[in-house]
């Protein structure tokens, strides 16, 4: 029986990750494998829950007496109703509800030209230099805001910066690098970060403290083996310094710093609330729509120019939010069923080594898509209790597994440009090809991504 619901989650997930050659956009397979599953757990139910929810199934029997009478597969029908879908719902629309949110804030920076703080001030034209500059700027900005975001930021930059194509595809590797990088270490760079954190996993102290060293080493080792094959100046290249009819500097300033700002200011929400995290994204949003507000307002411009939050709103990728839910309640059906705990049993039994499962899974995320690989991860190991000795103390909150799987996830997706978003949206952008990329940056990815995770484990040894 869970065989049947690996199986059908395997063909969706190819489905997902061939959805180029299909040509079939992968939230339409996302979103139908999350919907089958829970179909099949539904008519399947009464061969599944007295088995692997047993002890959670007679509870709810013995709260609502009303289902004494019923036959089984009514019952198990209505605690799947009732229990199993509503608490995976609840858990996936905090995530959903802190990207919609978070996606929002960027793209009001965004079409109120706050980036250019940061993108303007870039003019030098050597080589060795730029590329400092412009992976050092990525790696923070994918830190605070996220790695796809991050990524068309500075690959817009780099079309202002540099004319030839083959000397741009450098550069656009190395941003894909440091845009992962820069996510990993981050509660709020990566959806795969955002998933950990809003859940419980790890806290954002934790995975600053022991993560940011790991995922710098992991940047600036490919950086240095580039590094040589950077030399000189970049031909001088006609700028054009786009011109707004109604942003004034000052107001972009204003816009950049509340955006960036509000951004930073959410996990310092968490940890004063103990609120979940999408509480603060959304208050956030809700005073920068009141700000955005007062900002149109008192400026007399043409309705047409106007970027008030409803029409910010309808600019958000939708598509990749209906992807997440596909995918999350494709993998809560996994996790319902009892298929990620026999899973979790195979690796703790033939590996039995955090650093082992947590560097394979790392290498996965580079041929399949981190977010379900990560969401399917975590509903296999629970989170310790905390004073859990010998193994399971490393799936205490902000335990090894869960950090060094931040990690791993986050990097791990730049050893192949298909690997993450970032790696996607510059294959997109820029035309870069599949082999180019496997030939001049795979290698560095690996290099730096092993690295990162020796630096991890020395942490560990000396402090």
């Amino acid at each position: 029986m869970l065989t049947t619901f690996l199986i059908i989650f395997l063909i969706g997930y190819l489905a997902i990750a061939l959805e180029h050659p299909i040509k079939i956009d992968k939230t339409a397979s996302a979103l139908i494998l999350g919907m089958v599953l829970w179909i099949c757990y539904a008519f399947l139910g009464d061969s599944i829950v007295p088995i692997v929810n047993g002890e959670h199934f007679n509870e709810y029997l013995n709260s609502h007496p009303e289902l004494q009478g019923e036959s089984l597969a009514h019952q198990t029908l209505s605690y799947i109703l009732n229990v199993d879908i509503v608490e995976h719902l609840g858990d996936i629309t905090q995530t959903l509800l802190f990207l919609i949110g978070a996606m929002t804030i960027v793209e009001l920076v965004d079409v109120h030209g706050g980036f250019r703080v940061i993108t303007d001030r870039i003019v030098t034209r050597n080589k060795r230099k730029l590329l400092w500059i412009i992976c050092v700027t990525t790696f923070f900005m994918s830190a605070i805001l996220d790695n796809l975001t991050t990524t068309i930021v500075m690959l817009m930059l780099l079309r202002k910066l540099i004319d030839d194509q083959k000397t741009r595809w450098l550069y656009a590797g190395a941003i894909v690098i440091a845009a992962n990088s820069g996510g990993a270490w981050s509660p709020i760079g990566d959806v795969t970060t955002i998933m950990l954190w809003v859940k419980g996993n790890v806290t954002a102290q934790a995975l600053i403290s022991y993560v940011l060293i790991p995922s710098i080493v992991s940047m600036v080792i490919p950086l240095l083996l580039m590094g040589p094959a950077l030399k000189g100046e970049l031909p001088p290249i006609s700028t054009t310094k786009v011109s707004d009819s109604h942003i004034t500097p000052g107001e972009r300033k204003c816009f950049f710093t509340l955006g960036v700002g509000g951004l930073i200011f959410v996990p310092i929400f968490k940890t004063i609330t103990h609120l979940p995290p999408f509480v603060g994204m959304l208050l956030v949003l809700g005073l920068l729509w009141i700000v955005t507000e007062i900002f149109y307002n008192r400026k007399k411009v043409d309705k047409s120019e106007e970027y008030r939050i409803p029409k910010v709103i309808s600019r958000i990728d939708m598509p990749s939010i209906l992807f997440f839910l596909g995918i999350l309640m494709a993998v809560a059906v996994l996790q319902s069923t009892g298929v990620l705990s026999w899973l979790a049993n195979e690796l703790d039994t033939s590996i039995h080594d955090v650093y082992v499962i947590n560097t394979v899974l790392g290498v996965l995320s580079s041929i399949v898509d981190n977010v379900p690989l990560v969401a399917g991860v975590m509903g296999m190991y629970p989170i310790s209790p905390v004073g859990a000795e010998g193994y399971a103390a490393n799936f205490v909150v902000d335990g090894t597994f869960w950090e060094l799987l931040s990690y791993c996830a986050g990097v791990g997706g730049s050893i192949l440009i298909i690997g993450s978003a970032a790696g996607v949206i510059a294959m997109g952008l820029e035309k870069i090809n599949f082999g180019w990329y496997l030939k001049r940056f795979s290698w560095l990815a690996l290099i730096g991504y092993l690295s990162g995770i020796g630096v991890y484990l020395l942490e560990h040894i000396l402090f």
